[in-house]
């Protein structure tokens, strides 16, 4: 399970590369079922498209992190940037139903445009035929239901399932449904998907944990995008916190608080598994899942101002009239950071957190043997 975070996404990759280093060149994707949301819906797709070989996979991410740039994720020029702002400023915050253009800080079409041209979307289904995959899910928020929707791809017998305030649809998954899952309210524009709208998969987002469960997995290994250190109580902000502050807090709540509160609340589900017998759990159709968790040891925020002058001018111009810059404490900077020298230190830092871990996650992505 790969969660979301922007620019963030590339720390996954440097995990990724650390875990397919435990597998042979050859060898498929150690994890048949494949959970993504916003940033990771990306690279877990990309994981999906070439799950029948593991290392392959990783290296094109590897490849297209490692040379990002803003202008690839969204318009990042101070001419389309101000049409975009004034655009927006004379439409107001609201639809242009003349056209069907959402409101939107930022126009992110170059990215549909590279999602298109790097994103083989027919091999999942040759994946899956094959054996390689299970099943892919990446998750988006129905703007219109305020339910959040597990648009999946995989094996034959898999079903929909419908619960309270989610839901899911088998689908061909393609670039659509991706911007839909990694489109960050008021950041980037709603995504038409069939007759709906749709927003970032994070929002509205109450059992991350569940379409993994839904979809068959008995483990779940979950690359976190919140670092360690945003967990320490001895962190503090010394000054009112200003917009730019409070903004990027919620984009850390809406990325990473339900994944923690629902691994809380299955290792109480588990607990208590343990002291019934197998007829109690079948009554109750539940079943023990295990969880590792990979999360980042490095401060995200730091990295991010370290390189804040990697920004284009114009976006660089833009943050810092709203009190962002390389000395701030915001960590919007680190969600909307995409240039290469900003990726592949986060990389970097991804492969060293998965090193470390290694022989615990090889451990753990082991079949179990009857």
């Amino acid at each position: 399970m790969l969660t979301g975070g922007g620019a963030r996404g590339a720390y996954q990759i440097g995990v990724l590369k650390a875990i397919s280093e435990l597998y042979p060149r050859n060898h498929g994707i150690p994890f048949p079922i494949v959970c993504g949301t916003s940033a990771g819906s990306i690279n877990a797709t990309a994981l999906a498209c070439y799950a029948s070989c593991f290392r392959l996979g990783v290296k094109k991410l590897e490849s297209i992190w490692g040379r990002f740039h803003c202008h690839q994720v969204y318009h990042s020029d101070f001419i389309r940037m101000t049409a975009q702002l004034l655009r927006m400023a004379t439409r107001g915050l609201r639809a242009d139903y003349a056209t069907k253009h959402s409101f939107s800080l930022l126009n992110n079409r170059p990215l549909r445009d590279l999602l298109d041209a790097y994103l083989p979307y027919a091999r999942i289904e040759r994946n899956v035929h094959q054996g390689h995959l299970h099943a892919l899910s990446i998750n988006a928020s129905d703007y219109a239901t305020t339910n959040n929707v597990s648009f999946f791809q995989g094996h034959h017998s898999l079903k929909q399932w419908h619960s309270h305030s989610r839901y899911s649809q088998r689908v061909k998954i393609n670039t659509n449904q991706l911007m839909a899952s990694a489109a960050v309210p008021i950041v980037f524009p709603a995504i038409r998907v069939n007759q709906s709208y749709f927003g970032d998969g994070s929002v509205h987002q109450p059992s991350p944990l569940s379409p993994a469960i839904q979809l068959g997995a008995d483990k779940i290994l979950c690359i976190h995008l919140k670092p360690q250190s945003q967990f320490s109580a001895s962190s503090k902000l010394t000054r009112a916190p200003n917009s730019a502050d409070i903004a990027g807090k919620l984009l850390d709540g809406i990325f990473s608080d339900t994944l923690d509160s629902d691994l809380d609340q299955l290792q109480r589900i588990n607990f208590s598994l343990d002291q019934m017998d197998s007829h109690h759990q079948h009554e109750l159709k539940l079943r023990p899942i295990e969880t590792l968790s990979i999360r980042p040891q490095h401060d995200f925020d730091a990295i991010a101002q370290a390189h804040f002058e990697c920004f284009p001018f114009a976006m660089r111009s833009i943050l810092r009239t709203v009190g962002i810059n390389q000395n701030s404490s915001s960590s919007i900077a680190s969600y909307l950071l995409f240039e290469a020298r900003h990726t592949q230190e986060l990389m970097r830092c991804g492969y060293i957190d998965g090193q470390a871990m290694a022989n615990e996650i090889f451990e753990f992505l082991k079949p179990e043997t009857n």
